[in-house]
């Protein structure tokens, strides 16, 4: 069998057509005769691709391939339309249709984009699970901001080295995720991945939790323990929040990372390493350097590769991916199991700044799905603060000075945060800046920030 398709058309004859022909050619076709009978097929029955008409009463075809995007991402979906125009076909690509067809649709035409979209539905799938074999435990890294994008293509090139790795950025954006995934893409990945938070540790455990200590070290050591580095043996260590770490034990630290060896406290004997370090912190660490606070010689030692990790603010675009990630994680908490969140709710959950970033969002839609009723994520669902809205900012923040401004440099400058926090979404980037679209749109224009 080549692949399951569910074909949907209000029209008996169309699919029933459609339906021969397809299994004439190897296929075993599904039927419906609504959106609403596709979604309910689908929930109990995998499906390789899905074709369905684009006006139909009830659920439109553009409405379905929301709804089936929400529950299944990958799927490719095509549509077919009697009423079709150039601009039917492109809104249909821009809504996530794999192909547009116009009827009466070419048999020729329709068997071969068929082949080619679900062959490359099981391209996909073969790429997952080989590279779940090639990094067992990875953890997806989710989104197409510049700088997510960056990281995802030279990840895998930096796991393979043993260079300590810094990761910035604020608290919340995923910095372990990406620790993880280093770990588990490395050569290491074998061997135990541990991770500390510094800023969770007492001073007077810290040192005994990283290098272990011998019995009668100090009161309440009544046996011998090994630390993190000699449990780790062989595999990497995730040191988050590194800029909590008091001097003292920043030297002791470095000295680890030079000689590869370690000495637990209240020992005589050195014990060599092999240990792999990724360091995390929210903190400007060249300016504590600057003023006391960090060793610089520390410091360059764990800066040998930097990554940082943007707020969820400036990668607004990315927020209905992570969205539906965090959805299919949580979603069966509920009860009955939650598959969508509304157009309402994305929106609402679009405007939100988000200042515990991806971590702020993942508990946002779990708490949403405890709290959700008939299957979906609404607006009622989410925090009042996010159904409010923020606080409009006090007009005194844009108090004139004494000496004057350039007030188109500022407008310029307002414009371009504007386009970079929605992503380049220019709907939302006129509501942030609370004009319309046209007004938006011309303003872009006229300062060259888009093309004419």
């Amino acid at each position: 069998m080549k692949g399951t398709i569910l074909v949907v058309d209000d029209e008996r004859n169309q699919r029933e057509i459609l339906g021969a022909i397809l299994k004439s050619e190897g296929f075993n076709p599904m039927l419906a005769g609504s959106g609403e009978e596709a979604l309910r097929i689908l929930e109990r029955e995998p499906v390789d691709l899905v074709l369905t008409d684009l006006v139909m009463p009830g659920m439109t075809g553009e409405e379905l391939i929301d709804a089936v995007h929400s529950r299944n991402p990958g799927i490719p979906i095509l549509l077919t339309s009697a009423y079709g125009t150039i601009q039917t076909a492109v809104d249909a690509i821009k809504k996530g249709a794999y192909y547009y067809f116009e009827k009466p649709v070419d048999r020729a035409r329709l068997l071969i984009i068929i082949e080619r979209a679900i062959e490359n539905l099981r391209l996909r799938e073969s790429h997952r699970v080989l590279s779940e074999k090639l990094f067992p435990g990875t953890v997806p890294i989710l989104g197409e901001h510049a700088a997510v994008r960056e990281i995802k293509r030279i990840l895998p090139r930096v796991a393979k080295s043993d260079s300590t790795i810094l990761l910035t950025g604020e608290s919340g954006t995923g910095k372990e995720v990406i620790a993880r995934n280093v770990h588990s893409m490395s050569g290491r990945s074998g061997a135990p991945f541990l991770a500390v938070n510094c800023a969770s540790l007492p001073d007077t455990l810290f040192e005994s939790e990283l290098f272990g200590h011998e019995r009668g070290a100090f009161t309440g050591a009544v046996r011998r323990e090994i630390g993190l580095f000699e449990a780790a043996q062989g595999g990497t260590i995730f040191l988050d929040e590194i800029a909590e770490v008091k001097l003292e034990i920043q030297a002791k630290l470095l000295r680890a990372l030079q000689e590869k060896e370690i000495r637990r406290v209240g020992g005589k004997e050195n014990i060599p390493i092999d240990v792999r370090i990724v360091a995390a912190t929210n903190r400007d660490l060249e300016e504590f350097v600057r003023e006391g606070r960090f060793r610089a010689d520390l410091f360059y030692r764990l800066n040998i590769v930097k990554l940082t990790l943007p707020p969820l603010r400036d990668r607004i675009s990315d927020i209905p991916l992570l969205a539906e990630h965090f959805l299919a994680r949580h979603g069966e908490k509920g009860f009955p199991p939650v598959r969508e969140i509304t157009k309402e709710a994305m929106r609402l959950l679009m405007r939100y700044p988000w200042p515990g970033n991806v971590r702020e969002l993942s508990s946002v839609v779990e708490r949403a799905v405890v709290l959700a009723e008939g299957g979906k994520i609404g607006p009622e669902e989410l925090p009042r603060e996010m159904r409010e809205g923020a606080e409009a900012v006090p007009a005194k923040a844009f108090d004139l000075p004494p000496h004057g401004v350039d007030f188109e440099k500022i407008e310029e400058h307002l414009l371009r945060q504007a386009v970079e926090r929605s992503g380049g979404v220019h709907a939302r980037g006129a509501e942030l800046l609370r004009m319309s679209y046209k007004t938006y749109i011309y303003r872009l224009r006229k300062f060259g920030i888009i093309s004419s």
